[in-house]
């Protein structure tokens, strides 16, 4: 069992959480009860997860996604309201990280996904250099990196752009970053992999000579809490389970 504030001065820290400008805050979101011994982890704090977290006796749930986002309406009605109070109701702690849990070195969504293709040569491209890049192995096919991607994902993305050319330098972020597309094709990279896809996407890889794969917003964001979690577990000797709310975007 842990402290919950001990908890989260722990993470704030290992995340370098107020080193980041985000669109909600880091850390804790909604208190719950002061001592943590099971926790929950999952992408967004949706009513299934909370649900699922109160099924299995949690004391905190920890997530990508929480509340609270810039130009969100603030009033604590409809579904918000009725998180929150089954969260107050159950005296559970919300704890959220979002860029900070992209970006980390060894936790981080980006981090997940350049292991699992064995990029090398890591640079940072992007806004507030969230983005990574690097070089695979070998050279590939777009068929060979969709395949690899469909593997380590459980999710076939959606491919746009080049699907003729070899790939050889690749950039990752995981969830809604497509518009990184254009600081990729700067960089001079091969193919932009992330979550989702606007429509501006296609054009973009087709007029750049790249790939672009959309990979799933929920599919390259499931890698960091998990990754967290299990850190969270060995450490201070508490229960964790990563709990998947099925999400296909």
């Amino acid at each position: 069992m842990i402290q919950r504030d001990s908890l989260i001065q722990y993470c704030d820290e290992v995340l370098n959480a107020a080193a980041w400008r985000d669109y909600a805050p880091n850390g804790l979101q909604v208190e719950g009860r002061a001592q943590i011994q099971r926790l929950v982890t999952g992408v967004t704090a949706s009513a299934a997860l909370i649900e699922a977290a109160i099924a299995w006796g949690a004391d905190a749930l920890l997530v990508h996604h929480g509340y609270f986002w810039k130009n969100e309406h603030p009033v604590l009605t409809g579904m918000k309201y009725r998180r929150i109070k089954q969260l107050i109701q159950n005296d559970i702690n919300l704890i959220a990280y979002h860029l900070p849990l992209d970006d980390h070195p060894i936790y981080g969504n980006n981090a997940a996904l350049a292991e699992a293709l064995g990029l090398t040569d890591i640079q940072r491209f992007g806004s507030q250099q969230l983005a990574w890049a690097g070089a695979l192995p070998a050279p590939c096919t777009v068929a060979q990196l969709h395949a690899v991607l469909t593997k380590q994902l459980a999710r076939a993305p959606l491919v746009v752009g080049d699907t003729d050319r070899l790939i050889q330098r690749v950039g990752v972020c995981s969830g809604g970053a497509q518009d990184y597309l254009t600081d990729a094709a700067a960089l001079g990279l091969d193919a932009y992999i992330s979550g989702e896809i606007s429509e501006r996407s296609t054009h973009i890889a087709r007029e750049e000579g790249m790939a672009y794969f959309a990979a799933g917003h929920h599919a390259t964001e499931r890698a960091g809490v998990q990754r967290l979690g299990a850190h969270l577990a060995e450490r201070f000797g508490i229960e964790v389970r990563y709990i998947d709310i099925d999400n296909p975007v």
